[in-house]
């Protein structure tokens, strides 16, 4: 079959718009997740919504939408129990993350369903998505983008100095509890894509390849959700054409292609950084011979002619010159 009757096909043209918008949202709620060095969150919530694609399968509801309301409940106790940080909050996230999982193999078999019925989550089953789930997937994926977008100046501080952000007046808590929500919606879109087990490939490694060709934030976004796109249609592209000869996946396809653009892009990046190192300059050496005034007393004696220039002590701090306390508020210049 040749490419223009492959796109042709009804199936493939929704197949490639969720790839497209899930491929831009994961690693745009993701750059923030790296920010703030929980790379593997999306990983745990793709556990917890494991129970609520079965319990959309068990009710006859959408599955989307049960994984929604399910993930999100689980990012918010994650956040929680992170924030709190308690030395036993890994063990309760490990916990939540395989009581998920497991929960949500035991209400499928409640539910009479077949395992292949939810493996299409577990790993993507981007090929057999209907366009009621490619508009649903339009939209979420529509709301992260915006948001992550729209507000990357606040997410942003906050994810790079929770303190400052929080002395700048912005509510550090409800940030952080935003960028976990976006984090279930970003996982939720993207499960019949790549899957629930993968989905945090997408959301992780386009923005470590971003890391290794730019150095500001801005750029690092745009060009993961690039890298995302690229690798979410053409990873579709190259499974459904590998299909002819071989049963390929396009989840696993997509997640190995983001991977080799990071092992293409990484040994450009280390020289990129060395080449930074190489114009840094050296830091600036004292000139002459300079009297610290933190070290005690000195070892020689001063005198008008010695050539050292006059020392202003700081008018809030006391000091000890020669023996003598200087009070604070009394500016004091030392003629050396």
């Amino acid at each position: 079959m040749s490419p223009a009757e492959l796109f042709s096909l009804p199936f493939m043209q929704r197949a490639l718009l969720a790839a497209l918008f899930t491929g831009v949202a994961a690693p745009a709620v993701g750059t923030y997740l790296v920010q703030r060095r929980l790379a593997l969150m999306g990983d745990g919530i793709g556990h917890v919504a494991v129970t609520g694609v079965a319990i959309g399968l068990l009710t006859g509801w959408s599955p989307t939408w049960t994984a929604v309301v399910v993930a999100t409940l689980g990012a918010v106790a994650i956040e929680l129990i992170r924030e709190r940080g308690h030395t036993n909050g890994d063990v309760a996230l490990a916990l939540l993350f395989y009581g998920g999982l497991a929960g949500g193999v035991l209400v499928t078999g409640l539910g009479n369903q077949s395992a292949a019925k939810l493996q299409q989550y577990l790993f993507g089953s981007i090929t057999t998505i209907s366009a009621g789930d490619v508009v649903v997937t339009l939209v979420l994926a529509a709301i992260v983008i915006g948001v992550c977008v729209g507000l990357s100046p606040q997410l942003f501080a906050v994810a790079q100095d929770p303190e400052f952000a929080r002395v700048a007046g912005l509510r550090v808590r409800g940030y952080n509890l935003l960028v976990a929500v976006l984090a279930a919606v970003s996982v939720t879109v993207a499960m019949r894509t790549v899957g629930l087990l993968l989905v945090s490939a997408l959301m992780v490694v386009p923005v470590a390849t971003s890391q290794q060709l730019s150095r500001s934030f801005r750029t690092t976004l745009g060009a993961a959700m690039l890298l995302g796109a690229l690798a979410s249609v053409g990873g579709l592209v190259i499974a459904a054409f590998a299909s002819y000869r071989a049963t390929v996946a396009p989840g696993p396809t997509i997640v190995l292609l983001s991977l080799l653009g990071f092992l293409v892009t990484w040994p450009v990046g280390v020289w990129l950084r060395h080449r930074a190192r190489l114009r840094t300059p050296f830091a600036d050496e004292p000139l002459g011979h300079e009297v610290s005034h933190d070290h005690g007393p000195h070892r020689h004696a001063h005198g008008p002619d010695c050539g050292h220039v006059a020392v202003p002590h700081d008018d809030h701090v006391d000091y000890v010159h020669d023996g003598h306390r200087h009070a604070p508020h009394d500016t004091h210049y030392d003629e050396h």
